[in-house]
């Protein structure tokens, strides 16, 4: 049997800890000594081993405690719940190794990884923990999946091939290809408008990391801005139309950060509820004023074209979940 000293050593703690899991009764020692010693026999060293497996998994004391006398918490399971988390990490660890000597060859020879490329290797740096979680990255395709990274590699060349031919945003040519971006986008967000949102904010924000060329990014967004003016033309006169591109000239990027705003605060108060996305909801309202005026016939036509129209939502990230919160805000008592 252990002294409380020696099993204290022995696992890295303090005997004061040892103390206190003796006082709420999470650990308490099997024998004392003639003299009133704590003793530690193997039953409670085993004990000692799953508090701290558990208490790496993120879990409370009070919750190890209440979890340790479940079924669920014989010491079998927690070590088979400790080898299912290490072979997590080992497989996580093997694919961040092959992802960086990749990466370490492709810009040794000179080239620049693309966004996806990027995206594959930030999954375990902290920059890259503000934007996803990792179930967010298993749904995340652009992520994980080897041919759309390929297929993405192959469009950013393509882009600047146009771009080195001074190719216009809104010829023919340039059109088909800013629809198979935008397909190519939506699958590589698995349709998701919340991860195509992120995947937008990111872009905007850390151009750098992301890897994606900044004059790709201003040539796509001007090329998919000619692809949704030709839809919107159908529904606006040209007077709001020359609206929308002073607004998306001087106020465009506006966009892209309220709408990761506005996702971010869908998953902390998906009511509306709160003042913070009442807020939002104004700030929405003042920029959408903006874009398209304030004349009712020409917000209810945009509103048709939105509706009616699906090519007009691709690659934004709003989607109907974020304009229904919206609403769901707006008609809420401020």
């Amino acid at each position: 049997m252990l002294k409380v000293g020696e099993l204290a050593a022995a696992a890295g703690l303090t005997v004061r800890t040892l103390h206190h899991y003796d006082s709420i009764k999470l650990l308490q020692p099997s024998a004392r000594s003639d003299a009133g010693y704590r003793l530690y026999d193997r039953d409670d060293v085993a004990r000692l081993h799953q508090i701290q497996a558990l208490r790496a998994f993120g879990m409370s004391l009070s919750d190890i405690g209440l979890y340790l006398d479940s079924p669920a918490g014989s010491p079998l399971a927690v070590v088979e719940r400790q080898l299912a988390a290490l072979e997590r990490q080992i497989v996580e660890a093997e694919q961040m190794r092959r992802q960086l000597q990749r990466l370490r060859a492709e810009l040794a020879g000179g080239g620049q990884p693309d966004l996806s490329t990027w995206l594959h290797s930030l999954e375990q740096m902290s920059m890259y923990e503000k934007y996803f979680t990792q179930d967010e990255l298993a749904r995340l395709p652009m992520y994980h999946d080897e041919a759309l990274r390929a297929q993405w590699k192959t469009l950013v060349d393509e882009a600047q091939d146009l771009i080195r031919t001074q190719e216009p945003p809104d010829s023919a040519t340039a059109q088909d290809f800013g629809r198979r971006w935008l397909d190519a986008f939506g699958r590589g967000t698995g349709g998701d408008a919340d991860l195509a949102a992120r995947v937008n904010l990111m872009a905007e924000r850390e151009k750098e990391a992301v890897g994606l060329p900044d004059a790709v990014m201003r040539y796509m967004m001007a090329v998919i801005g000619e692809l949704k003016y030709a839809i919107w033309s159908r529904y606006l006169a040209p007077d709001v139309i020359e609206r929308m591109r002073r607004h998306y000239a001087a106020r465009g990027h506006e966009w892209t950060v309220l709408v990761g705003q506005v996702r971010a605060r869908m998953r902390a108060d998906p009511e509306a509820a709160q003042p913070e996305s009442q807020a939002l909801g104004r700030q929405w309202m003042d920029l959408f004023h903006d874009m398209v005026g304030t004349d009712p016939q020409a917000v209810a036509a945009f509103r048709r074209a939105i509706e009616e129209q699906p090519m007009l939502r691709k690659g934004s990230g709003i989607g109907d979940d974020a304009v229904a919160w919206l609403r769901r805000g707006m008609h809420k008592p401020a």
